[in-house]
């Protein structure tokens, strides 16, 4: 009876453990707009840091290539292999795999997610942020610039 609750509680606990690994992997965590800097390059910046052997890493893959293609000259895509070089996780502060970070042309942290992010949500995430990436440089938008009165007196 001892034995059979044993089994049954390290099974639970094992369970647990692997959810919790797939969540972290899948992509389930998200922070909001960071205060930290790092290098202005001019250009909007994503970096994105993860290893070969990370399925989201290599699910992205094709669509970070893409964005770097489309969008060259109006956004900087920067993949790092954290195994080649196992510095990157400290100086961006990303201990996991398929680590995004958007980074602004003055070089202001705007957000990070953990896990697969396609293409379709990185643009998302640009537009959402403020950043124009029709634009050469990549400006920032104004906030609610569709709210502001039309100038003539409209």
């Amino acid at each position: 009876m001892v034995g059979r609750m044993v089994r049954s509680a390290l099974a639970s606990a094992l369970v647990v453990a692997a959810v919790v690994a797939m969540a972290m992997s899948a992509g389930c965590q998200e922070a909001g707009r960071a205060t930290r800097t790092h290098r202005g390059t001019g250009l909007p910046r994503l970096v994105e840091l993860g290893i070969p052997v990370c399925i989201p890493c290599a699910m992205m893959a094709p669509g970070l290539e893409e964005l770097k293609n489309e969008y060259a000259g109006r956004l900087e895509v920067e993949s790092i292999d954290t195994l080649r070089d196992p510095g990157a996780k400290g100086r961006y502060d990303a201990p996991f795999c398929a680590t995004q970070i958007f980074i602004d042309a003055s070089g202001k942290e705007l957000f990070r997610h953990v896990g697969y992010y396609s293409k379709r949500d990185i643009l998302a995430k640009w537009k959402e942020l403020g950043v124009n990436l029709e634009t050469p440089a990549g400006r920032r938008e104004a906030p609610n610039s569709a709210a502001l009165p039309k100038a003539g007196g409209g």
